[in-house]
């Protein structure tokens, strides 16, 4: 017998529910569907404002393979509420933290083009979590993520602004024996997955809100 496919309650454009269906039906017909998206903010690393960090995918990604994205995503399950979530945390980095912990940015509707034809809308529900560690302590999934990469803020901001990028961005790699090991990458928007300024202005302002309360740890 094989593998059962995920099931994601699916929405209409108002996010009223509508029903489940299979991750593979909900990309082929467009459905409206729920995920968990959570952006870390190191407050300590670089010294000045800190850096968000951007997880690189594997290269075995159906979707954007090898580009720099979201922290830490996922989409939930059916039935699953949105505190579920932290489990990608936990699943991706090796971060356990209770949902508490995380400062909400709310939710944006977002609509992405797949190949085949396929369409990927999402209510995303975004989160940041303030937290400083060294790179090399978090335990990445391995056929989820091949490295981190911290985004220093005043760069991040030139994401929000919609301005030209280019900039080399210090990080952890995996090495061929699962290692992390420190590692640059110098990234342009051509690396990054596509969002818009829109989006990114929701976690820069959450950030920011934060920068006078000293709450990463």
């Amino acid at each position: 017998m094989g593998v059962q496919e995920e099931q994601f309650d699916i929405y209409d454009k108002d996010m009223q529910p509508i029903g489940t269906a299979s991750r593979e039906e909900v990309h082929a017909k467009g459905w409206w569907h729920r995920t968990f998206q959570c952006w870390i903010w190191d407050a300590a690393e670089p010294a000045g404002e800190g850096s968000i960090l951007f997880q690189e995918r594997h290269p075995g990604k159906d979707t954007f393979p090898g580009l720099l994205d979201i922290s830490c995503a996922g989409h939930l399950l059916a039935g699953e509420s949105v505190e579920d979530g932290v489990r990608e945390l936990q699943e991706e980095l090796g971060v356990e933290v209770p949902f508490d912990r995380l400062i909400s940015c709310g939710i944006f509707a977002e609509e992405d083009e797949l190949p085949g034809g396929r369409m990927d809308r999402e209510f995303c529900h975004v989160f940041v979590l303030p937290l400083s560690r060294p790179l090399e302590s978090y335990r990445l999934q391995e056929d989820e993520v091949t490295g981190l990469y911290r985004m220093p803020l005043p760069v991040f901001r030139r994401l929000v602004e919609g301005l030209p990028l280019t900039a080399e961005l210090s990080g952890a790699a995996v090495d061929a024996k699962g290692q992390l090991l420190p590692a640059v990458q110098r990234v342009t928007p051509e690396r990054l997955v596509p969002h818009s300024p829109a989006y990114y202005r929701l976690v820069l302002d959450a950030v920011e809100r934060l920068t006078d309360g000293g709450r990463a740890e």
